[in-house]
């Protein structure tokens, strides 16, 4: 089974199996009881709560994010180079291993 690893706000890392054909957030959603990942609109592209921090070596093999994508990451706090929505991650092989980081906030305009 491939797998994932998430590293928390805290700086503790957590490896999780990962499918194919699931996204990063549907695979944070099954592993809720050991991360969060909030993912507000369940992954309609509609908000920034799935907000993850790809590191850098993982980013060239992402497929580029849409202008969709891109106009949510504009609501996201702590936005970086290497930041994208998990729900529009999906993993596939050459992602086996991939590490993101979860940020310590984000910012849900729909509260």
């Amino acid at each position: 089974m491939p797998k994932i690893t998430f590293i928390k706000p805290d700086g503790e890392q957590v490896e999780v199996d990962a499918p194919n054909g699931l996204s990063i957030l549907e695979i944070a959603h099954q592993n809720s009881d050991k991360l969060y990942l909030e993912g507000a609109c369940e992954g309609s592209l509609a908000c920034s709560t799935c907000h993850v921090i790809v590191e850098p070596q993982w980013y060239n093999l992402l497929t580029p994010a849409t202008e969709d994508e891109e106009d949510m990451l504009d609501l996201a706090f702590g936005l970086t180079q290497t930041s994208r929505l998990g729900c529009q991650i999906i993993m596939r092989p050459e992602l086996e291993g991939i590490v993101v980081r979860l940020p310590a906030v984000t910012r849900n305009m729909m509260i």
